[in-house]
């Protein structure tokens, strides 16, 4: 067998800059944008939790049982690994549920999530109007977000929705599910038609009906947007004695920042969300709720390595990442009249057609990681198994505009970075080690180039659809050889991530 090459840094500063875009084959740019990333072989830093599969967001309960969406979650199911789902208005007007508790539907929801494997991740929302105090209506769908004209009667709801769960699908089914009352109760504006104080007294109320039931259910909330009330409702339910198993926020890159951190621009985006689940930690850190769970059941970002960078620096902080939302099938603010745009294309990490985007194969290579983390320098995530065989994530931060609330609102896609030639040194690793890589950015593991080339149909035809779906697909890994030091070179545009495992 012929030696393995061992390359000099003035080999590698060459190739850095010939894997580059014609305009930036300069030495002094391969000097700048190259970089190099460890992985220690030989040392193992602890248990990697997979926080980013336990849920995932998605739309209104309705929408659920619709055959387009089953499809979209049992591919998250079976090719990301999910566990959960989380969506808004099981007790929706659309649903029937009313004031008597009408479940009919409500089974039909849950059947069709557990019939594929998934558990619910149940939101009490929104106000069936029979109940509520007022009219306010959120969304396409004209959920009412009142307060309750009587907190007793929607007591009442509460207690016997969770007594039908338990008698339908067993307390030990639903010990293992998760609830939280509302939604974004702080944005009154859109979800909530009340106070603060109104909507601690529904999460009192909710949170006593659901421990009436069977104690040992989990109740969290208060479910805010932007990392808001966290100090304010635990001091409350303190005070009220009111249980709270776990803690759920939200919060997206392109929120907020002086309302959330005090500062305008103190962060780049892509370490918005990082920072904020941080934040959130140390707020209930700080009560007698410390080291309950913290559940970040709403983010988003459409960059591959603005999503692993996010996980990864959040890892110490929370129990669970959701990122909003699994489906293409989605109509919060509006049927979209379009499958693809330019910009800020908008929520749904499968398009409709279950067209995966970048975001949904980003959550496919994650899901090849396994539970046992390696120490790693750089921009990576890593993982080996009992056998030895080693996975690791490479991505290339770039700063990306994220879209501040409304999906597609942009058509204009802004980022800040290079292309690298990026040096993977696996500590440990025998010369020759045969890797297999797979990819992805915005243009491998991607539906844009295909639908682009088609001339970007806003309705593609069912043949454009059957092509961009099988363009978007994850490509078969490249297979790869380590040099005499463990390393190999990946060529990486901004935002693109790449899996290096073992063969």
């Amino acid at each position: 067998m012929d030696e393995m090459p061992v390359w000099t840094r003035r080999q590698f500063t060459a190739l850095s800059g010939a894997v580059g875009a014609a305009a930036l084959t300069s030495p002094a740019w391969a000097e700048e944008a190259s970089q190099v990333v460890e992985i220690d072989l030989r040392r193992e830093t602890g248990k990697l939790d997979h926080i980013w599969s336990r849920v995932m967001g998605s739309d209104r309960a309705a929408i659920t049982m619709r055959e387009p969406w089953r499809k979209d979650l049992e591919r998250f199911k079976n090719e990301a690994g999910l566990k959960r789902v989380r969506f808004h208005g099981i007790f929706n007007d659309e649903m029937g549920v009313g004031a008597n508790g009408n479940f009919q539907n409500v089974n039909a929801v849950y059947d069709g999530l557990l019939d594929r494997g998934v558990q619910p991740f149940v939101e009490l929302s929104f106000m069936p109007q029979a109940l509520a105090s007022g009219t306010k209506k959120f969304g396409f769908y004209r959920a009412d977000v009142s307060p309750p004209r009587s907190m007793e009667k929607w007591s009442e709801l509460v207690e016997k929705f969770v007594r039908h769960l338990v008698q339908r699908y067993g307390a030990s089914e639903v010990r293992q599910w998760y609830f939280e009352a509302w939604n974004e109760p702080n944005l009154t504006s859109w979800f909530w038609g009340g106070t603060q104080e109104q909507y601690f007294e529904l999460y009192k109320a909710s949170a006593r009906s659901v421990k009436a039931v069977d104690p040992s259910i989990r109740i969290g909330g208060p479910a805010t947007s932007a990392i808001q009330w966290i100090p304010q409702f635990l001091e409350y339910c303190e005070k009220t004695g009111t249980p709270v198993d776990f803690v759920s926020t939200h919060i997206y890159p392109g929120d907020d920042q002086a309302m959330i951190f005090g500062k305008a621009d103190r962060y780049r985006e892509y370490d918005v969300v990082p920072a904020g689940v941080a934040l959130a930690r140390k707020q209930i850190d700080a009560t007698r709720f410390k080291g309950a769970e913290l559940w970040l059941n709403e983010w988003s970002s459409d960059s591959p390595a603005m999503i692993a960078h996010a996980i990864t620096q959040s890892l110490p902080h929370c129990h669970a990442m959701g990122q909003w939302q699994i489906s293409g099938e989605y109509e919060e603010n509006m049927v979209a009249n379009w499958v693809f745009k330019e910009g800020q294309n908008g929520w749904g990490m499968l398009a409709r057609g279950s067209v995966a985007k970048p975001e949904f194969n980003t959550y496919k290579l994650l899901n090849r990681l396994s539970d046992r983390r390696l120490a790693v320098k750089g921009p990576a995530l890593a993982s080996t198994t009992d056998s030895g065989k080693f996975a690791a994530l490479v991505w290339n931060l770039a700063d990306v505009q994220q879209a501040p609330g409304i999906p597609g609102a942009s058509r204009e896609r802004k980022v800040t970075g290079t292309r690298k030639a990026m040096l993977v040194r696996m500590r440990g690793a025998q010369a020759g080690q045969r890797v297999q890589v797979s990819y992805v950015d915005q243009e491998r593991g991607s539906p844009y180039p295909a639908w682009r080339a088609m001339g970007s149909p806003q309705y593609p035809t069912r043949e454009q659809m059957d092509a961009i779906r099988k363009s978007a697909e994850l490509a078969a890994p490249e297979l790869k050889m380590l040099n005499g030091r463990g390393e190999i070179i990946l060529d990486l545009p901004p935002e693109g991530v790449a899996l290096v495992e073992a063969v």
